[in-house]
């Protein structure tokens, strides 16, 4: 798989980075999950490939006045253009669309929560969209939209890709890069039904990006009262939700989405879009190239292959077990947890941090440190944050002080032999439960969570999905300013928090983070 291109070093929504790698899956997963749903509930929907008709219309059925299209401007309009060019922030592979939609199909989860209002909800406004069937929109097909669009048109290899800049972060575009004829001659015959409005661009946005001479042209299609804005260039095909963001796929660099062995799904983020937290990140464990979270689809299930990457020459990470007086300190409900296996110099002073980040070489001696951060994020942005870092060598508390000595004051203690710097006392306090058995810990979670943990690595990264999730999703809406959540809210939140326990690892081998996962 080829990443997109670096960008610039800006300043972006890092506090999102790690929630966004959690649920972008489960935003693929959900959309999917409405097609094969969709698809499999009404066998008759079955939609053979897309036939063309003489200007999209069928003489032999009336259009119903429900379904009936407004009348199309085909005339091509100017497209404004942004002066300033967008990167990919982060972005999820498809490598087997087919192979994810049968496994989907057989999920029960899945399936229950497309018939309540979780599911539904999610859903919203798409549902009439996806389900208008072609015979109720002049029969340039059969069946419903999203057949058609799920089995032809995102049949090949696809990525969902968000950019950075605001407004048009969470906005991703689907970006088919070797669609093949089927799937174009699909698209033709869609298009000829389904575009109400044409926007031509000459220039790629802030001026980055091949132009064919004729220009891009962006199509608007409009069914059930709800806009997809689609083109199709020389080798590819893109879909979004703006035209903004499907000129900017079209500007996109070729993409080679080549399967790495076992692999039918793959997440990953650019830290120099994501924001400085997330570069320096990357640039104290030594990962060059982005870092990639790899799953692969087992049986009805979508399970974790672990996190894959290039590291630096001398790499700045080890390799050990995390310790079980880690995982006695780290609450089993922790939504979201980060482990390394850092090399630092064996003081950390300022010079020698400097000098041995610094990829020059550096002469003295070295410790590994074994490293957590404990996240809960909270849906409300005035809820204060709810972070810990837990490090393995109490003797550094000094030095840590020093490097924590910003503005925002951080809770300390020694805790199950670590030290912990933690947001807030409410924190410091739940870890200090987990630590004395007061509450569950890591040691209690599922057996295989347990293993996986314990297996070795060099850096780990675990998702509780239903609590993130949850919690979330009690927080959102706790902050309209309801007291007291009603009993639908309390239901789909339960209903979330059945989702399982995801964990990626990644062991340093050479110049490379070789993959593991596990999960509950």
């Amino acid at each position: 798989m080829n990443p997109p291109f670096p960008p610039p070093p800006r300043q972006g929504t890092s506090r999102a980075l790690l929630v966004g790698l959690g649920i972008a899956m489960l935003v693929v997963v959900l959309v999917v999950a409405f097609v094969i749903g969709r698809h499999s509930a009404d066998p008759s929907t079955d939609s053979g490939p897309v036939a063309p008709t003489d200007g999209g219309t069928s003489a032999a059925r009336p259009v119903p006045a429900l379904q009936a299209l407004p009348p199309a401007t085909l005339t091509p309009q100017p497209m404004s253009v942004p002066d300033e060019a967008v990167r990919p922030a982060f972005w999820v592979d498809v490598y087997s669309p087919a192979k994810v939609r049968e496994a989907l199909a057989g999920n029960a989860w899945v399936r229950e929560q497309l018939q309540k209002p979780l599911g539904q909800g999610f859903v919203g406004g798409w549902a009439a969209m996806f389900s208008s069937r072609g015979e109720d929109l002049g029969g340039a097909f059969k069946g419903a939209l999203i057949d058609v669009m799920s089995g032809q048109l995102l049949s090949a290899p696809f990525r969902v890709v968000w950019f950075s800049g605001n407004p048009r972060t969470g906005t991703p575009a689907i970006i088919v890069p070797q669609p093949g004829n089927t799937a174009m001659a699909s698209f033709d015959s869609l298009n000829g039904v389904l575009r109400r409005g044409v926007l031509e661009a000459k220039t790629c946005p802030g001026g980055q990006g091949d132009v064919p001479a004729e220009g891009f042209q962006v199509q608007r299609w409009l069914v059930a009262e709800q806009p997809l804005w689609v083109a199709k260039g020389r080798e590819r095909l893109v879909f979004g939700r703006s035209a903004t963001v499907v000129l900017q796929g079209l500007c996109e660099p070729r993409l080679d989405l080549e399967a790495p062995r076992d692999v039918d799904v793959e997440l990953g983020f650019a830290p120099e879009v994501i924001g400085r937290e997330a570069q320096l990140l990357t640039h104290v464990v030594g990962v060059t190239q982005g870092v990639r979270l790899q799953f692969a689809v087992q049986g009805q299930r979508l399970v974790a292959r672990g996190i894959t990457g290039s590291v630096v020459d001398e790499p700045r990470l080890d390799s050990a077990p995390l310790s079980d007086a880690l995982l006695k300190l780290v609450p089993e409900d922790t939504p979201v947890l980060l482990t390394l296996q850092l090399k630092l110099p064996d003081t950390l002073e300022a010079s020698a941090l400097q000098q041995y980040w610094s990829g020059q070489g550096f002469p003295g001696n070295v410790r590994t440190r074994q490293v957590a951060l404990v996240w809960t994020p909270r849906g409300d942005a005035s809820l204060p944050t709810e972070v810990a870092v837990l490090w393995g060598r109490p003797e550094d508390a000094a030095a840590l002080g020093q490097m924590f000595s910003g503005p925002n004051r951080m809770e300390t203690a020694t805790l199950c032999g670590h030290h912990v710097l933690a947001s807030t006392p409410a924190v410091l306090a739940r870890l200090r439960k987990a630590c004395e058995g007061g509450t569950p810990n890591l040691l209690s979670a599922a057996g295989p969570v347990v293993e996986g943990l314990r297996a070795q690595g060099s850096v780990a990264f675990g998702l509780h999905l239903g609590r993130l999730l949850g919690g979330l999703m009690a927080d959102g809406y706790k902050s309209l300013g309801s007291a007291a959540i009603p009993a639908e809210i309390e239901a789909a939140k339960r209903d979330v928090e059945t989702l399982p326990y995801i964990g990626l690892r990644g062991t340093v081998d050479g110049n490379r983070l070789v993959p593991g996962g596990f999960g509950s």
